[in-house]
């Protein structure tokens, strides 16, 4: 029992469940786009479901077994490896065995997800090895792999033969963009509990060159512009199922509350609960994630 917990911390495999409600979420506006009706193929979610999950968990796994010797500086225990739960040798074993059935599985949607799939897993493997270590780079690559799954999605029902992200739903680039948001403030979160080892290791952050108060303001504006976009459609006729839905609305606002209570500790207090708001607001963009998803259904 303890090694399965291990494994499910190494992978994260909470985020790969929430990378594959992202793609839910965007094959299911897509596909009342362009069909008027909600009849996913049953083939096309489970591959979507385990092209988020295997990417998610072997590049997770990666990104340990290279972040070893900081997250020790950093006194990470919630990490396997520090702890000796897994060895390093073990995670990327992982790493190989589930990296390639990933991109396999998106081979066979469609080749527009193939291509978003191998694109993103790659500029991941090149983060885990090198950009993390710019993290003004980093915080933004984060940012984008809570946002491509909208997009992925939304490719999903284009057909064996699309190639082209110009005939996705316009919507999906909009949500794309809250997700990116609400991402990159998690991740100036990150920067600023990380700081210690950070600086120990020479890692270009946002705390190192503006401060630790000023990088948690920017999370905070981050959360805020992301907060001011997601009422963008239940107000807006162009979002289609999320105009003026009820149903939409509650959940979002559900998540709006989570993260604005975040943004004002952020900026009122001097040294906040970053831990607990790291977790407070994934917890949060979850939330926001069934608002969607309930309010595609809801709509229907």
């Amino acid at each position: 029992m303890k090694t399965l917990k291990a494994i499910w911390q190494l992978m994260r495999l909470e985020h790969g469940i929430m990378l594959f409600l992202a793609i839910l979420i965007g094959s299911l506006i897509s596909q009342k786009t362009l069909h008027d009706n909600l009849n996913l193929p049953l083939i096309n979610i489970v591959l979507t479901f385990f092209t988020a999950l295997f990417l998610e968990a072997s590049t997770f796994a990666l990104n340990d077994y290279f972040d070893l010797d900081i997250d020790r500086i950093n006194r990470r225990t919630d990490r396997p490896l520090v702890r000796g739960d897994i060895s390093p040798k073990t995670a990327l074993y992982l790493f190989y065995l589930l990296f390639p059935l990933g991109l396999v599985c998106s081979f066979f949607v469609n080749l527009t997800c193939f291509l978003i799939a191998l694109i993103t897993a790659v500029i991941s493997v090149l983060y885990d090895m090198k950009i993390k270590k710019i993290k003004l780079v980093g915080n933004f690559y984060i940012a984008y792999i809570m946002a491509i799954p909208f997009i992925f999605g939304g490719a999903t029902v284009l057909g064996n033969d699309a190639f082209s992200l110009g005939t996705i739903n316009p919507v999906l680039y909009i949500i794309a963009l809250i997700a990116f948001l609400a991402g990159a403030g998690r991740e100036i979160m990150k920067d600023v509990m990380d700081f210690e080892g950070d600086q120990i290791k020479g890692v270009k952050s946002f705390p190192r060159y503006i401060g630790k108060r000023a990088s948690n303001g920017m999370a905070a504006l981050l959360y805020l512009c992301a907060i001011a976009l997601s009422f963008l459609p239940f107000f807006l006729q162009d979002f289609g199922v999320y105009y003026k839905n009820i149903t939409y609305f509650i959940l979002v606002l559900i998540t709006d509350s989570m993260l604005l209570a975040t943004s004002l500790q952020l900026v009122l207090k001097e040294t906040p609960s970053l831990k607990f708001h790291r977790k407070y607001t994934l917890i949060a963009i979850f939330i926001g994630l069934l608002a969607f998803l309930a309010g595609a259904f809801a709509g229907g």
